[in-house]
């Protein structure tokens, strides 16, 4: 019994770090701004459409710059626990004069 509980403690403790993992970014996403104004794309091409698959989590910065943008306006998110942060569902990627 006791070992039963040692186990579901450690199984619970990997879950709440593994959610504590910072994404890694590829070349350049550091870079990428994230808009929700479309004043803020009016000058720029969009390259792109962004949408985050249930049940994942991809740096939408990383997909942007795959698609050959520098901007990524957010046309859905969802809103966090708590007011906790959000996440970004859905957008479209510009690659914006700099």
């Amino acid at each position: 019994m006791r070992r039963d509980v040692l186990k579901s403690s450690l199984a619970a403790t990997l879950l709440l770090l593994a959610g504590c993992v910072t994404p890694v970014l590829v070349p350049g996403a550091a870079d990428v701004k994230i808009v929700r104004s479309a004043a803020d794309v009016a000058a720029c091409t969009a390259v792109g459409n962004f949408r985050q698959q249930p049940g994942q989590f991809d740096d939408p910065r990383n997909v942007i710059v795959g698609l050959g943008g520098n901007t990524l306006f957010v046309t859905q998110q969802t809103i966090g626990i708590a007011a906790g942060p959000r996440t970004i569902v859905a957008g479209v990627a510009y690659h914006c004069p700099t």
